[in-house]
């Protein structure tokens, strides 16, 4: 193959991917259509640009020892970012931070609207534990006399309550803020909810409880009569009734509100009938949903640590034909009976789960393997407005960075100055096409690096343009002087961009998100500035002095005196 041949592929393969570049960079209204590539992208912009929530949790580390605290808190730190990458975010953020003897996680959502959900998700998470059957010891005569007559003071200011919520026109939610002894009613906010449960299926709650809301009241009507249950005396409003899919089948959901009034049972209280093994969602690692070889039924698969494995052996040892139960936050979330000794740290718990409850049932497993308590102390939404002004201020200081740099190159450089502005075209397709099929999370910091880029892109070329004009004042051929331009410049542009390399990667290993945002795009821009400085402007310019227009000395910004020799 000639030089000539080589050339012109060359350009055949700038313009395939000038075009390629295009099809993905450019936005839809720009986009050059391609046969062979259909699919759209999309920039994921970070939490300042397109808007999300901002989480900061504090961590309760008083039970553990100082030199644990830090490991406790990576752990509890990538147990969120479990849960956040199960919720679907893009790109989250989720670093810890300490301020004097605070630990804080801080978790940051890019383009999360629905902030409860967010927190329900990853805030609402106490500790998972696993307990065994103990034997409390029986209540005396007068602790079931205390008991009863507790209990008959509560009935009596339920009853009250009861007639008062039956009132027409009557403030169910006022009435539940102020008399539910229900923990779950506070909000993060620290606002009563009104008792309002949300959304619920069969299945959710004690019989009961599920008799009253879905088959006794219609949309709107208060209970008749106090619903009692397990955890004491219930005032129940059914709000509204809907029906969704799941699975393909129609499933009814039901909102209810309550106000709790708790009794006191010491003989039936059943936290009180287990105790602890010292097996907690600490030792938990994850929890999955699996399928029986045999049934071929929703089963939930435990996967334990090292410690765990050791200790869910021990206490299986002792506890076989018996239960153990699983709690979270004091409730109790599954009560499996064990069949044999398990040792190897993995387990299953099976029965008859549909597949929801399965999954459920796993997301709360996981979502209990805190090592550490954690309290949601702040919440932010930030929103997109503030993220479009700053990207449509970025766009206009990027492109008047590109066209200040070709003026300038253009006027000083002349014809290879041009070429240089058409490679720095190609280079900034190409950054765009990295930043989306990365894909990268671009933030204010990360487009910062990104308009840096544009002058390192053409600085390399600076150098190989002066080099080759120094060759051709000296009376070097042009296409020798341009070859040697290029050889003399290279070692000066390999260190420059070299030490910009290293600390662009230091700033990733140690930096914080919005430094290791802004190093990424510098990294990326070096490298392909690199790429368009040696490949796509030496080849441009190699074709171009192969036509007879462009042997002239004076298109290279290159003015010889009558002494200097030609």
């Amino acid at each position: 193959m000639t030089t000539r041949t080589k050339l012109w592929s060359a350009f055949g393969g700038i313009i395939l991917l000038t075009a390629v570049t295009a099809h993905i960079a450019l936005p839809e209204k720009l986009n050059v259509k391609l046969p062979f590539l259909q699919r759209s992208f999309d920039l994921r912009l970070g939490l300042d640009l397109q808007g999300g929530a901002s989480l900061v949790y504090e961590a309760n580390t008083e039970a553990l020892a100082a030199a644990d605290q830090a490991a406790a808190l990576d752990s509890a730190r990538d147990v969120i970012e479990q849960r956040v990458n199960a919720f679907g975010v893009s790109e989250p953020v989720v670093q810890t931070s300490r301020v004097g003897d605070k630990w804080r996680i801080i978790v940051e959502l890019a383009g999360i609207k629905d902030i409860s959900q967010a927190i329900q998700l990853i805030g609402d998470t106490p500790i998972l534990e696993f307990q065994e059957a103990g034997t409390p010891p029986a209540p005396t005569a007068e602790q079931k006399a205390a008991a009863e007559k507790a209990n008959a003071e509560v009935k009596k200011k339920a009853e009250s309550i009861l007639t008062q919520a039956r009132t027409a026109g009557a403030d169910f939610a006022k009435l539940a803020n102020e008399n539910t002894q229900d923990p779950s009613n506070a909000g993060t906010d620290g606002q009563g909810k009104g008792g309002d449960l949300g959304f619920a299926q069969r299945g959710t709650f004690v019989a009961e409880f599920e008799k009253a809301l879905f088959d006794d009241l219609q949309d709107g009507e208060v209970t008749s009569k106090l619903v009692k249950t397990q955890f004491g005396y219930h005032i129940i409003k059914r709000i509204e009734a809907r029906t969704t899919k799941v699975d393909g089948k129609d499933v009814q959901e039901v909102r209810g509100s309550h106000i709790l009034f708790t009794t006191t049972d010491p003989a039936a209280q059943t936290s009180a009938q287990f105790v602890a093994t010292g097996l907690t969602g600490k030792q938990l690692k994850r929890a999955d949903v699996t399928f029986a070889q045999t049934t071929g039924e929703p089963e939930v698969a435990l996967t334990f640590n090292d410690e765990g494995s050791k200790l869910f052996a021990e206490i299986t040892k002792r506890n076989i034909g018996k239960t153990i139960a699983i709690f979270l936050d004091g409730q109790i979330l599954s009560n499996p009976t064990v069949n044999q000794e398990i040792t190897g740290g993995n387990a299953v718990i099976s029965g008859s789960f549909t597949l929801k409850d399965a999954k459920d049932l796993a997301r709360r497993l996981n979502a209990g393997a805190l090592p550490v308590p954690v309290t949601l102390v702040s919440q932010q939404t930030v929103g997109a407005s503030l993220g479009a002004d700053s990207i449509q201020r970025s766009l206009f200081a990027g492109l008047l960075g590109i066209i200040v740099v070709a003026l300038f190159m253009i006027f000083f450089y002349r014809l290879p100055g041009f070429l240089s502005v058409i490679a720095l075209g190609l280079y900034t397709l190409l950054v765009l096409t990295i930043f989306k099929l990365w894909p990268v999370t671009l933030t204010l910091a990360g487009i910062a690096g990104f308009i840096l880029t544009i002058g390192i892109a053409v600085d390399a070329n600076i150098l190989i343009f002066e080099r080759t004009k120094e060759e051709l004042r000296a009376g070097h051929p042009l296409d020798s002087a341009i070859q040697e331009g290029f050889k003399r410049a290279w070692l000066s542009i390999r260190d420059s961009n070299a030490s910009s390399m290293i600390t662009a990667l230091i700033l990733i290993w140690f930096g914080s998100s919005l430094i290791k945002g802004f190093a990424i795009t510098l990294l990326i821009g070096i490298v392909v500035s690199l790429f368009s400085a040696i490949t796509v402007t030496r080849n441009l310019l190699r074709l171009v002095i192969q036509f007879k227009w462009a042997q002239k000395l004076s298109l290279y910004g290159v003015r010889l005196d009558s002494s200097e020799p030609k």
